[in-house]
């Protein structure tokens, strides 16, 4: 099933299903009347989804209307939980030299997770207002995954069987004040604005062969201002969903509707481009000495759009937002 949210002017908007190709929807609130309700209440809703979801596809849904991603808000509006990873290893040893930071213990062994704002995520057309250009403003590309409930010590295997839904995410970031965050100790949240998502959230099966050892196996295109910045492959995940989710599930039990995010999509090859600014900075202060591309400015835009192998567009939709001064901006 494909899931989108629209604006409505509650705090969980309106919960539709979209057709397969995207073109159609349907409201759903006659069996669950937000994508928070229909998660919390899912073993009771699946069937009357599936049902109402096929009948769209079909043609037969009554009430079904033409689909504008622009209409949508994040899946989820808010929810009761984000935790977002650094999967990619190849991205946090980058990091690790961004920041001159000393090599994480066991970050081969050990997802590295935080705590993100799960209050107030944006949707895929929405600005993106923050305070200061002086702040170092950075995108940050990733696939994530929302669960059902999660009990405390579950097994990987286990975890992984308790996604009920995937997303695709434009993690901001602050990158002037990170630094200091993470040297305190207790993690980012100055340096971490409210996070976007792709309007439509999918359920596993919708991916096909591209949803595979619990990694999305798809490329995400990002465009900084119409130009190519790369495509990594999220094949090259180091640590599964289902690992993360486990991580985060070690010591508490997980609600339905967290969500969990993969980290900044990374490649070791450096044909994939980036996905985050950051990334591309210390890519070119060690492959030719010098850092040379800033971080973004009021009036940019990035694009975002996750595609399989074959080229065709995937199904989560574009991420497509401009970066604007909050008021009182410097």
């Amino acid at each position: 099933m494909k899931f989108a949210t629209l604006k409505d002017g509650t705090l969980d908007g309106c919960l539709v299903l979209v057709s397969r190709d995207g073109h159609r929807a349907v409201r759903a609130g006659a069996v669950a009347p937000s994508l928070i309700d229909a998660l919390q209440r899912w073993d009771e809703v699946h069937l009357p989804l599936c049902d109402l979801f096929e009948s769209l596809n079909v043609g037969s849904a009554p009430g079904a209307f033409d689909f504008d991603p622009t209409a949508c808000a994040a899946p989820l509006l808010r929810g009761p939980q984000w935790l977002d990873a650094s999967a990619f290893l190849n991205h946090g040893r980058l990091m690790e030299q961004a920041f001159n930071t000393p090599p994480i213990p066991l970050f081969d062994s050990v997802p590295v997770m935080y705590q993100g704002a799960s209050d107030d995520f944006l949707g895929p057309s929405d600005d993106v207002p923050l305070p200061s250009e002086a702040d170092g403003i950075d995108f940050e590309g990733e696939f994530g995954v929302v669960t059902g409930p999660v009990p405390m010590g579950a097994s990987p295997e286990a975890a992984l069987a308790c996604v009920r839904l995937v997303v695709q995410l434009n993690d901001w970031s602050l990158r002037a004040l990170g630094p200091h965050e993470m040297k305190t100790g207790f993690g980012f949240l100055q340096a971490k604005p409210s996070t976007a998502f792709a309007p439509v959230a999918i359920t596993p099966d919708e991916l096909g062969s591209a949803w595979c050892d619990g990694r999305v196996q798809m490329r995400l295109q990002v465009q900084w201002n119409g130009e190519r910045f790369g495509e990594p492959h999220g094949g090259e995940m180091s640590f599964h969903f289902g690992q993360l989710i486990a991580h985060a599930a070690r010591t508490r039990r997980l609600s339905a509707g967290t969500i969990v995010g993969s980290g900044t999509v990374s490649n070791v090859s450096r044909a994939a481009g980036s996905a985050c600014i950051a990334e591309r900075r210390v890519i070119e202060k060690i492959d030719v000495g010098e850092i040379r591309t800033g971080f973004m400015k009021f009036g940019d835009r990035v694009r975002m759009q996750a595609c399989f192998d074959d080229g065709q567009a995937g199904p989560f939709g574009v991420i497509d937002q401009r970066v604007v001064a909050a008021p009182g901006a410097r």
